[in-house]
């Protein structure tokens, strides 16, 4: 994993130096949060990447995440506290590719353990993320479908998760935006994250010491609101749901979004948030 991570970060810095008739270099800011019954978490992702060749691009970054605990997931003195820090850095190559039948799109991603686990930002570990989505727009309306794999669940402009994981997931996502104006869309999707093998899951909203226990069992679902740290099967990370959203934009160079995910898998409600930025070629 570790000699993985490297190649990557070395592709990612050399590939722009090779190119000819590159696009040139951008950065990219992104602060989102979601909201529900376990806590109120939000994030800052600024980006650097470069495009080129019109079809491909690198990026680096590395997020600060800021989260309110909820009182109803502990009954320790910190209840309700507060904390932040960074989370893991990342590291990325993409492809895109658009043509008249179906557009497509490629993601490898790679992120190293810089978290603090204590807070839940990290498990320690490093991970890697493959996701490919395809698209295509019939006049106002575009729907999309996009399918993965990974060692650990991810955040998602629609759901920042309320704990970070470490095992062998699919997860997949589908659904249709529609074009109200040239600067506002409507959406909905739905999205599933199947899980293989052992599974551990390292709470964001559960201010704990540095222990951890075992489970085999789910429960209701949640448990980041009761432990700090569990390791048990694929049924930790399963998870299934939608999402419905309402965003503004700006050309590709602002957007704001709003929106509402059910987990039916976790049996939670979340009200998301994201604004985000982009200057550069």
């Amino acid at each position: 994993m570790r000699r993985f991570f490297v190649v990557l970060i070395v592709m990612a810095f050399a590939l722009p130096a090779l190119a000819q008739d590159g696009n040139g270099w951008s950065f990219s800011g992104r602060f989102q949060g979601s909201s529900n019954s376990s806590g109120f978490v939000t994030k800052v992702d600024p980006t650097l990447g470069y495009g080129f060749k019109k079809h491909f691009r690198t990026y680096v970054g590395i997020p600060f995440y800021m989260v309110n605990e909820s009182a109803t997931t502990t009954t320790t003195p910190t209840s309700g506290t507060f904390m932040s820090g960074v989370g893991n850095a990342y590291v990325g190559l993409g492809i895109v590719m658009e043509n008249d039948m179906v557009n497509f799109a490629s993601t490898l991603e790679g992120t190293a353990p810089t978290g603090d686990r204590d807070k839940g930002f990290s498990t320690g570990r490093a991970t890697v993320d493959w996701t490919n989505t395809f698209s295509h727009s019939f006049s106002s309306v575009t729907p999309f479908a996009s399918a993965g794999l990974a060692n650990t669940v991810s955040d998602t402009s629609f759901f920042v998760r309320p704990f970070t994981s470490l095992g062998l997931v699919s997860h997949f996502d589908g659904g249709v935006k529609h074009s109200l104006s040239p600067f506002a869309d409507v959406g909905v999707s739905a999205y599933g994250v199947r899980a293989a093998g052992d599974q551990r899951i390292v709470s964001k909203v559960f201010k704990r010491l540095a222990t951890s226990t075992t489970s085999t069992t789910r429960g209701n679902g949640r448990v980041f609101d009761s432990s700090g740290e569990v390791s048990g099967t694929a049924d930790l990370a399963n998870d299934h749901g939608f999402s419905a959203w309402l965003a503004a934009h700006a050309g590709s160079k602002m957007d704001l979004q709003v929106g509402y995910t059910r987990s039916a898998g976790y049996d939670l409600n979340t009200l998301f948030f994201g604004a985000g930025f982009r200057v550069g070629k």
